[in-house]
């Protein structure tokens, strides 16, 4: 038999992708009543285990940490570091990976957050260390990097827009072309290609958008 807690935490899940969904379509400016009825879950039941739009988010975001953590766990486990830095890249952006960056800025970051923040930071870093190492990854590419590419690559406007338009025929279409795009962004990442402009981005980027 179910427990309350299993329950409690299916209900998470259902919200994280009810709130990637629903961000995807309206931004920061999506509510809470939109997110509970993508999920399934009553506003009620909602506000009775978050009392604040600002805790469900912040109870997202820490599922979101999660799953980055664990791809770049099974990433650094595969004795590939081309193919351990591939799948976790796959992971996140199948998993959507940066939907929630709408409401950088407007909920504080607490220190559960930060925590698992920092702790995705020093698996990517290993995971690019050691994939230049092994001469795999082109060295002028730098962890941020890889994190603004899953950012991008975690969201597709046709995808989203022919979900909106309620146009299944042409999805099957639409997630191999959205493929075909992940595989030549990767491709893109191998060494020997041109030096990119400018200079590696800083962690800033991230850090000066989630600063209340």
């Amino acid at each position: 038999m179910n427990t309350r807690k299993d329950r409690a935490e299916r209900n998470d899940r259902a919200l994280l992708q009810a709130a990637r969904d629903v961000l995807a379509e309206d931004g920061a400016h999506a509510s809470v009543a939109a997110i509970a009825a993508r999920a399934g879950v009553g506003i009620g039941s909602l506000y009775r285990r978050y009392e604040t739009k600002e805790e469900l988010f912040q109870r997202l975001s820490v599922l979101s940490l999660e799953h980055w953590n664990d791809a770049a766990e099974r990433g650094l486990a595969d004795p590939d570091p081309w193919t351990g830095l591939t799948g976790f890249i796959r992971a996140c952006v199948e998993f959507g990976q940066g939907s929630l960056a709408p409401v950088a800025g407007t909920i504080e970051v607490t220190e559960e957050m930060g925590a698992k923040s920092r702790r995705g930071d020093e698996l990517l870093d290993e995971l690019v260390r050691r994939a230049h190492q092994a001469g795999v990854l082109r060295p002028d590419v730098a962890p941020v990097d890889i994190s603004l590419l899953i950012e991008q690559l975690g969201r597709s406007p046709m995808v989203d827009q022919l979900r909106k338009q309620g146009r299944d025929d042409l999805l099957p279409a639409a997630a191999q072309a959205r493929g075909r795009l992940i595989a030549i962004a990767l491709d893109g990442l191998r060494p020997g290609r041109d030096p990119l402009p400018g200079h590696p981005p800083g962690n800033e980027i991230f850090a000066g958008r989630w600063a209340p």
